[in-house]
């Protein structure tokens, strides 16, 4: 079939195969020109198929040729309709991973169920014996509760009092003010029961219970801090009260891993085009100004930038480097104080008017599009595909 791109708001309803196939190996190709990495040879990356944790994924396999098991929650394709974006990213991984020689497997399932936690240990088990290194980029509007079967929903709201700014609708450039009502009784805890810490402790404690975590072992999560600009909305919101609780589980499992020298750490990474953060209001707008000033700076970094240098040049030194909460940050170029001072600035000139000229929202569009496959000049999109495509290392 033919695949065009077709949005409804902040998410497009296709996904291109090619297209995602010609996103993972221009991440692979930029993994393998940086040379070898000295990283963990068993890996699991929960969340693993869009994203950081993609990203991750191919960083582990193709940086320090590392076995690889993801785990992610994807839609099929069928005849006629195409599969999401993270299940094409999957199959073009695997299918390079296995021509190089790696072994990867995936599954396929709600994360936060016992049933897949089950069915990882088992399969871990079976082919790696143990795990050196866990990534949890899990990233879900709602999760139901494994023990109690609450579901829950996460809301991206102001605390305390409506929020009012500048946002821009990145399909027809058009800057307006919008105005964000503030959470209500039970949104803070539904945010964080969905996106904090509990369901990465959950994991580990289940590893950790079958004996499947090597000594020295590691896992680390990712987070987002931002700027002033956004914190209304985001770190001081319902969104920042979950990512709160994540940073302080990194403790909490810390002091659980002592016994085989293990460690959580959070990564501060920064602010990219992915399918959650196109969804938060205000960040779009920011983001294609920040794009526009780092790149003029000559320090703009993708999903596989970041990850490439977390592993080189913070997680896996013998000292790892954080700031005065624990925390890695691997957004120091973003809140490097040139560019913020640069963003704020233009922040308060910005309008429909001038956007394309002082912001890059063209390039925050392209990375939108990326994300489902479109926009890439090596892909020809008059012609037609095969929309379905399996999964070759995928777990029944």
């Amino acid at each position: 079939m033919i695949i065009e791109p077709r949005t409804r708001g902040f998410i497009c309803t296709t996904a291109h195969p090619e297209g995602c196939e010609q996103g993972v190996l221009n991440q692979i190709e930029y993994i393998k020109s940086k040379g070898k990495i000295d990283s963990p040879k068993k890996v699991l990356v929960i969340g693993a198929s869009t994203g950081f944790g993609i990203a991750s994924r191919i960083t582990s396999a193709f940086g320090s040729d590392a076995s690889t098991i993801g785990v992610f929650f994807e839609k099929p394709p069928s005849e006629g309709r195409t599969a999401s974006s993270g299940w094409y990213n999957t199959a073009a991984f695997e299918k390079a991973a296995h021509k190089a020689g790696l072994y990867a497997k995936s599954i396929n399932g709600d994360a936060f169920s016992n049933e897949i936690k089950e069915q990882t240990i088992a399969l871990i088990k079976k082919d790696l014996g143990q795990i050196d290194l866990v990534v949890y980029s899990l990233a879900s509007p709602v999760r139901t509760h494994p023990v109690t079967g609450v579901k829950y929903k996460s809301s991206l709201k102001p605390i305390g009092d409506v929020y009012t700014n500048k946002t821009v609708d990145f399909h027809t450039g058009e800057v307006k003010e919008i105005s964000i009502d503030p959470s209500v009784e039970g949104d803070i805890e539904n945010t964080v029961a969905v996106m904090g810490g509990e369901d990465w402790e959950m994991w580990i404690d289940a590893l950790k219970k079958e004996n499947l975590l090597s000594d020295d072992f590691k896992t680390v999560a990712y987070s987002y801090i931002g700027p002033k600009l956004t914190e209304p909305v985001y770190r001081n919101g319902t969104i920042g009260r979950a990512k709160d609780h994540l940073e302080a589980t990194a403790f909490k499992i810390t002091d659980k891993l002592k016994d085989i020298s293990g460690k959580a750490y959070i990564s501060v990474n920064k602010a990219l085009v992915t399918q959650s953060s196109s969804a938060i209001p205000v960040i779009p707008l920011y983001m294609s100004l920040l794009y526009r000033v780092m790149k003029d700076n000559n320090v703009h970094e993708g999903c596989i930038e970041q990850i490439q240098r977390l592993y080189t040049e913070r997680l896996f030194l013998d000292e790892v480097p954080t700031d005065n909460e624990g925390r890695i940050r691997i957004d120091d170029l973003e809140m490097r104080a040139d560019i913020q001072e640069k963003v704020a600035e233009l922040w308060e000139k910005v309008t429909t008017e001038n956007l394309m000229s002082i912001g890059d929202l063209q390039g925050y569009r392209n990375e939108f599009f990326h994300l489902f496959g479109f926009n890439y000049d090596e892909i020809d999109y008059t012609k037609e595909t095969e929309e379905v495509v399996d999964i070759a290392g995928l777990q029944d």
